[in-house]
């Protein structure tokens, strides 16, 4: 009788660990697949190309794939997010205003290992040389203002007030002042409050072997006037310059420029993107108004290729 009842009890132990062992198994198959982070890319090249910022993880900016990433995250990149035919939003004026489909990408390429090549489609949006964007997968407000436009006459006027008197306090001379120039000056109303900010990008050569680079962004101050909220200031010499001439920093090279913006974390107001363009390889900056200041963020690199 013992040994019979110790027969029946392994039996039924075998019976119910395989039904457990198959019931885990069909847990195992039925779970869903972990969803990727949205990734938040660069509209570049007239918008033919795009390349990764960040992902957005719990409303963060974290490093994605760069073009200096070894093989296997570079592939594991491309097939996530570069499968053509992949749509994502044209952001310009923190708003969606169009799309940007990818037609191909190759981890693998000398110089855009990072890179896809696509095409972008917006009534509004009109992407040419310095005019670029932001493409996403992540959901856009519906709040988001739409607004990205060139400066009234008066709005002009006031905002290069501010940059000769920055390039005056910083030493720069008044003959010099005179003939600054800049790359562009572009109003977005980042928080939708009807009242534009407004982000540039000016120099002024004091000769051939000496740069002033100013980038900003402006807001209208609780006196009706506007003022720099951010503001970086930089000269520079061929000695900083990686082929050592200051005629090479064309087209933008060297310089801070604006993207665009987003509210990528949910709370109201865009936070603007730039660009610095490097001869290996472009710098991104992402700056969040804070406290009433404008703060930078959030910056990573992206490899390109040696010059």
């Amino acid at each position: 009788m013992t040994i019979l009842w110790q027969t029946k009890f392994f039996v039924s132990l075998l019976i119910l660990g395989s039904a457990a062992s198959a019931f885990g198994q069909r847990n195992t198959r039925n779970k869903p697949a972990a969803q990727a982070n949205p990734v938040v890319f660069a509209v570049l090249d007239d918008g033919k190309t795009i390349e990764p910022i960040g992902a957005i993880s719990r409303g963060k900016l974290a490093a994605a794939s760069g073009g200096d990433g070894d093989e296997k995250s570079l592939v594991n990149f491309s097939r996530s997010f570069y499968q053509p035919k992949t749509v994502y939003s044209l952001i310009f004026g923190a708003a969606k205003n169009g799309t940007v489909t990818v037609q191909s990408s190759n981890p693998k390429a000398e110089c855009s290992k990072s890179a896809a090549t696509v095409t972008t489609v917006s009534a509004k949006a009109k992407l040419k040389n310095l005019v670029m964007g932001l493409a996403t997968n992540q959901t856009v407000g519906a709040s988001a203002s739409g607004v990205r436009r060139l400066p009234t006459p008066a709005e002009r006027a006031e905002i290069e007030t501010l940059v000769r008197a920055e390039f005056a306090k910083q030493g720069v001379s008044a003959d010099v002042i005179k003939a600054m120039k800049y790359h562009n000056l572009t109003a977005l109303d980042i928080d939708n409050d009807k009242t534009p900010e407004f982000v540039g990008t000016f120099w002024a050569e004091n000769s051939a072997s000496e740069q002033n680079q100013l980038f900003f962004i402006a807001d209208k101050a609780k006196n009706g006037k506007y003022a720099f909220g951010y503001s970086e200031y930089e000269k520079v010499t061929p000695e900083q310059v990686m082929s050592g001439e200051l005629k090479d920093l064309a087209g933008g090279i060297g310089h801070e420029l604006l993207l665009d913006a987003l509210d990528y974390n949910g709370d109201g107001a865009a936070e603007i993107f730039t660009v610095g363009m490097a001869f290996e390889g472009y710098n991104y900056y992402v700056y969040s108004r804070q406290n009433g200041k404008w703060t930078r963020v959030y910056e990573t690199y992206n490899y390109h290729c040696a010059f």
